[in-house]
């Protein structure tokens, strides 16, 4: 009786190394995915667009002299001077002429287009269309978190992974105070954002959303779980598909559950990490997230600090690009190919983007077009003259001979 509790214990403990063992043992061999790689590679001319926009939207007045924003080119990953950037993308911008300091030599400065001004004023509209997606988008990121509090900054950080707004700190969080509060002072870590409220509405994730319809659909109660689609190829060996195959009958833990009794190594805490993930791709716009982002936000959703493997052990729910010298993770069941399906409604602001850089896109290549036309013909029209004055000098030789020959004769 006496060695009862220390064999039960002894047996919690060897189960419980093991299981620490089996998921950090496990080893997947990453492999490459051409087509949600491209996929990244597609968006590459059009974010470039966006953060130069950027850049000067963020400057007093959206003005900015062009000198200096070549000096940030390497800030804006920006590999072709400022001059060529704006040859190759017109319709963004119109530059001219003014002094940076009275009494100053006129220098170079550049201004939204007019057609950019009308753009932003469409990207305004979209986003009040969306609000209520956007609020839900917030409360959602929140009420994953550890306290329901997160930094502002790095909300800041991620505004454009999921669509925010850039004023929504200053213009949104304050008219939904039922949700909302920013606490802490201004600066950099010392200003947070807190839920008030819990809305139930928003506390079920897609995966959950998507088993209750698929119950209603059948009238058979279907488990809520993780879509896998390995790609072409991809075979899983024994001992990991065993793995898998165990941790895919664990039942599901919402993102929005309260995990404050599992143990960070268990299997139970990594299928609610898995779930964390999927939640959060699936609320980003393009269904992927840069790897560094998400390393910022361990501590509020406890992420372990390998969380990166788990992109890889579940490579059938995930891809884990690295594309661009980048580590992405991407969801795969929100991908057919190199295309987006699963479409979130503030994509409309990339496509009007898209839209004002292809017609600029077009005027150039119409623009080359006709340069190369007209080069064609000048050169057409020189190779003409230069045929036109070696026939009349042909001419002027011949009447020479003739000439030369009536002289010696008439001799």
């Amino acid at each position: 009786m006496l060695f009862k509790p220390h064999t039960i214990s002894s047996h919690i403990l060897s189960n419980h190394l093991n299981q620490l063992r089996s998921i950090s043992s496990l080893k997947v061999v990453w492999r490459k995915d051409p087509e949600l790689d491209r996929a990244i590679e597609n968006d590459k001319r059009f974010k470039l667009c966006a953060r130069v926009v950027r850049e000067v939207l963020n400057e007093p007045r959206h003005v900015i002299p062009l000198r200096y924003l070549e000096k940030r080119r390497q800030r804006m990953h920006l590999k072709v001077k400022i001059e060529t950037f704006l040859n190759h993308n017109p319709g963004l911008f119109d530059v001219y002429l003014d002094r940076i300091k009275p009494k100053t030599e006129p220098v170079r400065f550049i201004r939204f287009s007019a057609k950019l001004q009308n753009f932003l004023e469409e990207q305004k509209r979209i986003f009040q269309k969306n609000e209520d997606l956007i609020v839900a988008k917030l409360c959602k990121l929140l009420m994953m978190s550890k306290n329901k509090v997160v930094s502002a900054d790095k909300l800041l950080h991620v505004k454009k992974e999921f669509g925010f707004p850039d004023d929504f700190l200053v213009d949104l969080v304050p008219r939904y105070s039922n949700y909302f509060r920013l606490i802490g002072s201004p600066g950099e870590g010392q200003s947070f954002l807190e839920l008030v409220n819990w809305e139930p509405k928003f506390a079920k994730s897609v995966i959950e959303h998507r088993a209750e319809e698929e119950s209603e659909r059948i009238g058979i109660r279907v488990r809520p779980n993780f879509r896998v689609q390995l790609p072409s190829g991809f075979v899983l060996k024994k001992d990991m598909r065993d793995w898998v195959r165990d941790w895919m009958e664990l039942d599901y833990v919402s993102p929005y559950a309260d995990v404050s009794h599992l143990e960070q190594n268990s299997r139970e805490m990594e299928k609610r990490m898995v779930g964390v993930f999927h939640e959060l791709l699936s609320l980003s716009l393009y269904k992927r997230i840069p790897v560094p982002i998400l390393g910022k936000f361990c501590d509020e959703y406890r992420f372990s600090n390998a969380f990166s493997s788990v992109f890889t052990r579940h490579s059938g729910i995930f891809y884990m690009s690295l594309k661009g010298g980048i580590e992405t993770a991407v969801l795969r069941e929100a991908y057919e190919g190199d295309k987006l399906v699963d479409l979130d409604p503030l994509l409309e602001i990339k496509d009007k983007f898209v839209e004002l850089l292809e017609e600029g896109w077009r005027q150039r290549a119409e623009e080359l077009r006709l340069k190369q036309e007209k080069l064609r013909r000048d050169m057409e029209n020189s190779a003409t003259k230069v045929d036109q004055m070696s026939v009349k000098e042909t001419n002027v030789d011949g009447r020479r001979h003739v000439d030369n020959g009536r002289r010696r004769a008439f001799k």
